[in-house]
């Protein structure tokens, strides 16, 4: 498919979320021996998470690495398994995105588009397909985000 034809366009990494039973041995290898920047918390109690926002370079370029922990491990959703457990990416336009990419078959989560932990729109591109939606993540959960007009005019400026 050309680049022509997609009506938006994906500019980037945004942020990948490692999820434990326990976030403590994450902070220390993180934050402690990597030296991540801490950036901030987040909680839900509908999204079953606890978690640490930390950042890895700067500015626009600056990559999320948020370490999670279940409130409550025998609920859903876990976001300790898979320890992996999304990958997120700047989108220029997500609600075309979220639109364009339904109609070509992509199956998203349940949720639609809402507000993030960083305070962006998002929408998660659900990580099995099913046989109405037969395009996913093939086993991971992707969120897409709006990227901020500054992360636009960034990317943009590169040509």
């Amino acid at each position: 498919m050309s680049a022509a034809a997609r009506p938006f366009r994906v500019l980037g990494l945004q942020q990948i979320a490692i999820g434990a039973l326990d976030k403590g041995p994450l902070r220390r290898l993180w934050v402690d021996t990597l030296g991540l920047g801490e950036k901030s918390t987040y909680r839900s109690e509908r999204e079953n998470v606890d978690e640490d926002i930390t950042t890895l370079g700067r500015g626009v370029w600056a990559v999320e690495v948020d370490l999670m922990q279940p409130l409550d491990p025998a609920k859903s959703p876990k976001v300790h398994e898979p320890a992996l457990n999304h990958v997120g990416l700047w989108i220029d336009d997500l609600a075309t995105a979220v639109a364009w990419l339904t109609s070509q078959g992509v199956r998203f989560a349940p949720g639609g588009i809402r507000r993030g932990a960083s305070g962006y729109d998002v929408a998660f591109v659900h990580p099995k397909a099913n046989a109405e939606f037969p395009m996913a993540g093939e086993g991971v959960l992707i969120e897409l985000v709006q990227a901020p007009p500054d992360v636009i005019a960034a990317y943009d400026a590169l040509g």
